[in-house]
């Protein structure tokens, strides 16, 4: 398979007065599974058909090896897609299905025998070339548009939703299932998602959007430490935010006055911020917790307050704490014998000053 490299230049797109993409610059290496995250509206699915020629941007270039495509029709570009609902025929076999491609380039009948054969082995459905999709379960069928697509050797392979009509477990095995296709073929892979879960399990980078501005591109681990944005911490993860202004950048502190629990002293980061509204973020299981009267690490940074609710998901537990005027989320790792703080009980939170983020927007 080819492994192409795709690249967006000041990429933007309008549906009449109504901006969908804005100034997209992002740059996709030569055999990365990469994935667009971003909620409902947020221009993800609308850049992919864009990358496929569907839509037309109307500033911008795009580039796949260097060269700009922008004005080629989609039956030219060589760029596979798999749709959400896998737009199989239903009136066809899963062997004609997969063929069909290869049908319509004029290929020899050896040719499509020998490239169907092999793809539908590769994706473990060699004995199932007689059936029809009404006949194959969802997970069946995702491999049938996947072979579908991947038997023309596209130089891009384009993903929309791919696992959205599965139940939960069947999704975790084919997310595994898909990343160990893309692992084999190396070919250039991007994928649309809302659900940060299958991103982070699965691409080797990310770019998250909202309202069709790109506001981060990383790996999972660096979006999910270093979050460059309030929108950012929330959606990659679950994310506490304390709203406030940095007062004072002194030495080796930082003053930052938190709205409704009043100021704080930290460690200065290693970038500075400047003086005015930020907030800091930091993740639940990052805060300790305790009951109040408890010695605590002195090294962290303790806040009082009381339990409002506590949820028991397995292998840990969810506090919501009151601290003043703010709603704080702690999760706390469970073993058989634990026994949950239950509301009302007074508690203290500490906070590791090493973990918190100062964004400033």
């Amino acid at each position: 398979m080819q492994q192409a490299s795709l690249e967006c230049r000041h990429i933007s797109l309008a549906y009449g007065a109504t901006p969908v993409l804005r100034e997209i610059n992002l740059a996709i290496e030569p055999g990365e599974f990469f994935a667009l995250l971003g909620p409902s509206g947020s221009g993800k699915s609308t850049l992919l058909r864009l990358i496929a020629g569907f839509n037309q941007h109307q500033s911008g270039a795009l580039l796949v090896d260097g060269k700009d495509i922008s004005g080629v029709p989609p039956h030219l570009r060589n760029i596979g897609m798999v749709f959400q609902n896998y737009a199989l025929w239903p009136h066809m076999t899963v062997w004609d299905n997969v063929a069909f491609g290869l049908v319509e380039r004029r290929e020899s009948r050896d040719a499509i025998r020998r490239k169907v054969g092999a793809v539908l082995e590769l994706v473990g459905l060699q004995d199932y070339g007689r059936r029809r999709p009404a006949q194959l379960s969802g997970g069946q069928q995702q491999r049938v548009a996947l072979a579908r697509t991947i038997v023309i050797e596209p130089r891009l392979l384009l993903l929309d939703e791919p696992l959205s009509n599965l139940d939960k477990n069947l999704r975790v095995q084919m997310r595994e299932e898909l990343k160990n296709l893309q692992r084999t073929l190396g070919l250039t892979t991007v994928f649309v998602t809302h659900d940060q879960e299958e991103a982070m399990t699965t691409a080797d980078r990310m770019a998250v959007l909202d309202q069709g501005v790109l506001q981060q591109v990383g790996t999972a681990a660096g979006l999910y430490d270093y979050p460059q944005n309030r929108f950012v911490a929330g959606f990659v993860g679950t994310a506490n935010l304390l709203e406030g202004e940095v007062t004072a950048v002194a030495g080796e502190t930082l003053e930052f006055h938190a709205r409704g629990l009043g100021p704080l002293t930290l460690a200065r980061p290693a970038t500075a911020p400047s003086l005015g509204a930020a907030a800091l973020a930091f993740r639940p299981h990052q805060v300790s917790l305790c009951a109040q009267g408890e010695q605590g690490d002195a090294a962290r940074l303790w806040l009082d307050g009381q339990v409002e609710s506590a949820e028991f998901l397995g292998e840990f537990s969810r506090y919501r704490v009151r601290v003043g005027d703010l709603a704080l989320i702690s999760d706390q790792p469970h073993c058989a014998g634990d026994t949950l703080y239950s509301p009302g009980t007074r508690v203290r939170l500490g906070l590791d000053p090493a973990q918190l983020r100062c964004l400033q927007r």
